[in-house]
């Protein structure tokens, strides 16, 4: 009985896949032949098509996002590789632009980081900082969540930070407010968090390489200096509105003899990789922000922690596989999706 109610729930979930597939053809044919003008060309009439088909599956989730990555390039080569007057090839040569590499770079020093166990280390020394008033403890927990956020994915971030503080939920269980603030607050400051960087977010890598094609290139520094205080105003207004909406001010006092439990002795070869990590890591930021003066281009120091971690042995085979490829791909979709409508 078991296994037939699993295949009926599998043939649902099909079933609800293929309809939203088909649903996105339809809505971007329908929105095809109301945008369209009769000055378009052929390939702008496909791109306008693939432009709405591209939506509406990743509103839908028709396929996985990244799958809808790979049908946009694979699609662009398909009608520009008939016409002469267009070179296919280079929206292939999107899976190896310099935001990719850039993206790359930070999965990697994320990566490391969470092997060697420095995103704990930094949860532990910086949160008792903050006192034992829930307010501030709230603050604390979104502010790193935030700075981590900028270097790390943002999913990957808020997983980490509630697997984390774990035991502290435990603790509150007579303190349903603040779980709720906490629950709520983490997920909003990774998300706002990565608005400061350029690798925070792909989103924020598909329009950096979008206005790097229209001749408008943007440094990691410059970034920062738009993103991180904007990113930083947001989060403390959520964190206001947390406390006002949950009342924390009248929150008793924390505690967290948690952070010390379980301590493990750390062996030599592991602090030998944290103090790598660390090294490659500063090495890294200096040269994503330093790019300009320096003369290394963003792209070229992404390769420092691609190969410094591997070199070194930090990263191993079996952890590079785990990387968030997919990510990739998203972005590498994203950018030739730009460069096809910003053509036309």
């Amino acid at each position: 009985m078991g296994i037939r109610q699993l295949w009926q729930g599998m043939q649902t979930l099909n079933n609800k896949k293929l309809f939203c597939f088909l649903f996105s053809i339809i809505f971007a044919l329908l929105l095809t032949l109301l945008s369209s003008d009769a000055s378009f060309t052929k390939i702008q009439n496909y791109v306008l098509f693939l432009l709405f088909f591209s939506i509406s599956l990743w509103v839908t989730e028709a396929i996985p996002p990244f799958s809808v990555s790979i049908l946009i390039v694979g699609f662009l080569v398909l009608i520009m590789g008939k016409s002469e007057a267009y070179d296919a090839m280079k929206y292939l040569q999107t899976w190896s632009d310099s935001v990719i590499w850039l993206f790359l770079g930070g999965f990697f020093l994320a990566e490391a980081m969470k092997k060697t166990k420095l995103d704990l280390m930094l949860l532990k020394a910086v949160l008792p900082r903050f006192g034992t008033n829930p307010c501030n403890v709230l603050w604390g927990l979104m502010l790193v969540t935030a700075v981590m956020s900028m270097v790390m994915s943002n999913t990957a971030t808020t997983a980490m930070m509630i697997a984390t503080i774990s035991p502290l939920f435990s603790r509150l269980s007579e303190r349903g407010h603040l779980s709720k603030a906490l629950l709520l607050g983490i997920p909003a400051a990774a998300s706002v968090g990565g608005m400061g960087t350029i690798i925070g977010s792909a989103p924020n890598a598909i329009a950096v390489g979008a206005l790097e094609k229209l001749g408008y290139p943007i440094s990691f520094l410059e970034w920062i200096m738009v993103g991180a205080p904007l990113a930083f105003l947001l989060l403390f207004i959520f964190w206001r509105v947390l406390i006002y909406k949950y009342k924390l001010k009248y929150q008793a006092p924390l505690h967290f003899d948690f952070l010390t439990q379980d301590e493990i002795e750390v062996s030599s070869q592991e602090k030998l990789h944290k103090t790598v990590v660390l090294i490659i890591l500063a090495i890294t930021l200096f040269c994503w922000l330093t790019s300009k003066w320096i003369g290394i281009p963003v792209a070229a120091a992404s390769g420092i922690p691609i190969v410094g971690l591997t070199m070194t042995g930090v990263l191993e085979a079996k952890d590079v596989r785990r990387l968030p490829w997919d990510t990739l791909m998203l972005v590498a979709g994203g950018l030739a999706l730009g460069l096809a409508i910003e053509e036309q």
